[in-house]
């Protein structure tokens, strides 16, 4: 994995072996740079494995704040499989969820959403260069997205994201029952209405592309090390992290933690309001010969199923716990069944109940750039729900800022100084 001379010349350094920290790696090496990638687990196996293996071309809003009295009451009564909480830690998180809130008003969401549509409308075609590259085309599902809406007024609901999407120029198509049963012919048809995203795109197995991706950047001289992000300081001039191999000097550090970013730089004073919402997977099987060609939204229930080379996975909604508490996975009680009406699920294809966080700032917008008083420290954290959508996007924005190359795209919404 490299020796002590390679390191010596080290010319950054990335923290976080996720989508988004193996990405920005690859990218870094791909500009020539002598580049190492540490963490304490193996590539991919954090928050990066658990996901609904979406690459999400067509967002068009953040996630936002309910505004339904009645799914706020359903959530406050812990009804919900949408969310979930722990009740104790609802005061350490009031103020985030109180900006969360803040964020959510329409202007808000509207103005989000012309500042984050440069990343999405990229971030299909960034992928596929990648994975040409990193021989991991066979992932790919060019299937788009159906999303299914269990009443009218769901349905009805819809109409700004729509009318905005429309003025982005997304392709969508709404259809009845019958015309989303002809895309997927296994769902059962308990929905009247369905919207079908085609330029979305899908993943049938996240870890495998993030080691694909990992494996290229070695192809290309890269290094791959175990070590304790939180062992960064200074050291002269330079950044020095302590690895299995020694210590590690560069001039350039990436932080690309996820949720364990805070654990560096709130000791090295820039604190930021990066929050926490923990989610859940497991797999399943499908019973007889039923099947799905791409991810499957159940927008009332607020669940998805994606076809994985693992089996049928279900992810949950949102839980507000902290980040390292035990796993409380009772959404499953409520989305598991609502499921089986959907679409004809078996037993577990696995015995494995997943839980990963996913670190969210207010606005839902990441921070990608410099970091404000901390010289040759750069950020890429925050990517909420699209780590894997946003990934290699990400990777050749902040190679680009790095390498001192013009920016595809006006990076000054991802700034840090948005909340200093």
């Amino acid at each position: 994995m490299g020796d002590k001379a390679n390191m010596a010349r080290t010319d950054a350094i990335v923290l976080g072996a996720g989508i988004v920290g193996t990405s920005v790696a690859l990218h870094l090496a791909r500009r020539g740079m002598s580049v190492a990638l540490v963490d304490r687990a193996g590539v991919g196996e954090q928050t990066s494995f658990g996901n609904a293996g979406i690459i999400e071309a067509n967002t068009v809003f953040p996630p936002s704040f309910p505004s339904d009295p009645a799914a706020l009451l359903r959530i406050a009564l812990k009804r919900a499989s949408e969310a979930n909480y722990e009740l104790s830690f609802l005061p350490r998180i009031a103020p985030w969820l109180m900006a969360f809130r803040a964020a959510s008003r329409r202007s808000r969401l509207i103005e989000n959403a012309h500042l984050i549509r440069p990343l999405f409308g990229s971030a299909v075609s960034e992928h596929e260069t990648l994975m040409a590259e990193s021989g991991a085309t066979r992932y790919l599902r060019k299937t788009g997205w159906l999303k299914v809406y269990r009443t009218e007024s769901s349905f009805a609901a819809l109409r700004r994201e729509l009318d905005l999407a429309a003025g982005f120029g997304l392709s969508f198509e709404t259809l009845d029952t019958a015309g989303a049963r002809a895309l997927e012919p296994s769902l059962n048809p308990i929905f009247p209405r369905a919207v079908f995203w085609p330029q979305a795109a899908s993943i049938s197995n996240p870890l495998g592309l993030t080691r694909a991706y990992a494996a290229r950047f070695g192809a290309l001289g890269g290094v791959t090390l175990t070590g304790d992000a939180r062992s960064l300081h200074r050291a002269g001039r330079r950044w020095r992290v302590e690895t299995d191999e020694g210590a590690l000097d560069a001039r350039e550090v990436v932080v690309a933690l996820g949720p364990w970013a805070r654990d560096l730089l709130d000791p090295l004073g820039l604190k930021l309001p990066l929050a926490v919402k923990r989610g859940y997977h497991r797999h399943f099987k499908a019973q007889g010969d039923a099947a799905l060609s791409r991810p499957v939204l159940d927008a009332v229930p607020g669940y998805v199923i994606t076809p994985m080379e693992m089996g049928f996975r279900i992810t949950t909604g949102v839980e507000f716990a902290p980040r390292d508490a035990a796993p409380t996975p009772v959404q499953f009680a409520r989305v598991v069944p609502r499921a089986r009406e959907l679409f004809p699920l078996d037993g577990r294809a696995d015995n494995k109940t997943w839980l990963g966080a996913r670190p969210c700032f207010p606005d839902s917008r990441p921070v990608i750039g410099p970091a404000p008083g901390l010289p040759g420290l750069w950020l890429a954290i925050g990517h909420a729900h699209w780590g894997l959508t946003l990934g290699p996007v990400t990777g050749r924005m902040l190679a680009e800022m790095m390498a001192g190359e013009t920016p595809f795209c006006d990076p000054a919404p991802y700034r840090a100084e948005r909340f200093l």
